[in-house]
């Protein structure tokens, strides 16, 4: 069992899906985990679960609410010793002629702008501590996806980032890492599933297929394989890495969906 006793984590989406998988994590390593969420239902929720969980309700995609996060977790606890990126959004699922600069605006600003207030807060409190960084992208920051540009976009940033600053905060003894998980179990990947199936006029059971096809092993990855991954980041074990984007998948070995892009090539 890892032992964080005495450390103060912040999860983004703490309250749900992935976030809440690695909230839980952490709790269970005797850390103190702050989570902020744009879902106060799924923040009563969690706040009920443990005495070891605090919350702020936020959307990060706006700096007026990282600050109010910040000002909790500094009123709370004065310090900060991991933060979890894990904020995201799936976005459109559309060819890129289709997609709606608005959907375009919004991805990027929930997944980009959103990672980047936070961390920018971060940093201070983390080069005190020297803390941890955690940054949950996606196997769509290694591989081109087709249809979801937006959201590769976002990941690939969030790679270069993760790199970028576990250059600069390095010297302070900061680790910063990336995990890429793979396709994920839960409702958001079954979302996603059923976007593509509509665009590519198929069916949901045709592109969950190719979805198990697209790494070596043929599995979904579960939501405790991500937040027992970020949890080893973070412990004296893994010390000495910092710097890496590290895929969590199966072995992906490639995003293409194996289907040309026109509908009537897969339908029927």
């Amino acid at each position: 069992m890892m032992d964080l006793s005495g450390k103060i984590v912040l999860v983004t989406a703490g309250a749900s899906g992935i976030g809440w998988a690695i909230s839980q994590a952490f709790v269970s390593a005797g850390a103190q985990v702050h989570i902020c969420d744009v879902s106060n239902d799924a923040l009563s929720s969690a706040n009920s679960d443990s005495h070891k969980i605090s919350s702020t309700l936020a959307d990060v995609s706006k700096l007026d609410h990282v600050n109010t996060v910040y000002e909790d977790i500094i009123r709370l606890y004065g310090q900060l010793d991991v933060v979890v990126n894990n904020v995201g959004i799936a976005g459109p699922t559309a060819a890129l002629e289709d997609i709606d600069p608005e959907d375009w605006q919004h991805t990027l600003n929930v997944d980009l702008n959103g990672f980047f207030f936070v961390s920018r807060r971060a940093a201070p409190l983390l080069k005190a501590s020297s803390g941890c960084m955690v940054n949950i992208a996606s196997t769509a920051a290694l591989f081109g996806f087709p249809l979801r540009s937006p959201y590769v976009a976002s990941k690939w940033a969030m790679i270069g980032l993760t790199k970028t600053w576990a250059m600069e905060l390095g010297p302070f003894g900061v680790r910063v890492n990336a995990i890429c998980p793979g396709s994920v179990n839960g409702p958001r990947i079954e979302n996603v599933i059923a976007n593509e199936a509509r665009q590519r006029n198929t069916t949901a059971g045709n592109i969950r297929d190719v979805y198990l096809r697209q790494n070596s092993l043929r599995v979904f990855v579960e939501a405790e394989d991500v937040a027992e991954m970020a949890l080893f980041l973070c412990s004296k074990a893994g010390r000495h890495i910092s710097g890496q984007a590290i895929s969590l998948d199966g072995h992906t070995e490639g995003l293409s969906n194996w289907f040309d892009y026109k509908a009537d090539k897969f339908s029927g």
